[in-house]
């Protein structure tokens, strides 16, 4: 199973967390004719970007996923009511994952189509690493206004080997 990225998302729709773990897939069309790994840079937040890729796609990226599970999570709830909630979906390229916890903050992680349900593994994002690093860090802000987002060591590195050994 592969882990393209993974996102969180504050009650206020602010993306306060991304990490992309594999670049897009780079088109055919390229103009390069190097490899992808090749064209895979560091970007400015350590996720790896494509060759030519600005922080404010990223960010844009993070805006459309969001809108795309709100619309997902909103038509699913209106069309199967209020206790039918959005849990993943599917295109020919991705699969993305969706878990909301009761104070609205909403984990999504896009793998590959052959993974299973990570529901459990989001779950378990947010108890083990989230709420033991950021919630209960007496540093860390209770709320990410203006796009100040989860700054902590401890939280990334748990993530990075979490998603490393456990997903994979």
């Amino acid at each position: 199973m592969v882990v393209y990225s993974f996102y969180i998302f504050d009650r206020h729709a602010e993306c306060i967390y991304k990490r992309r773990w594999l670049p897009r897939p780079v088109s055919i069309t390229s103009k390069s004719s190097r490899p992808a790994s090749d064209l895979s840079i560091q970007s400015a937040g350590g996720s790896p970007a494509v060759f030519g890729e600005s922080a404010r796609t990223t960010d844009d990226d993070a805006k459309l996923i969001f809108g795309t599970v709100f619309s997902l999570r909103n038509m699913a709830r209106k069309l199967g009511g209020e206790d039918d909630n959005f849990v993943s979906y599917r295109t020919n390229q991705y699969k993305l994952h969706y878990f909301e916890t009761p104070t609205n903050i909403k984990f999504v992680m896009l793998t590959d189509l052959k993974s299973p349900s990570m529901r459990l593994a989001l779950e378990q994002i947010y108890i083990n690493l989230y709420v033991e690093y950021v919630v209960k860090n007496p540093l860390s802000p209770v709320e990410h206004p203006g796009g100040v987002g989860v700054n902590n060591e401890l939280f990334e590195e748990s993530l990075e080997q979490f998603v490393t050994r456990v997903l994979t």
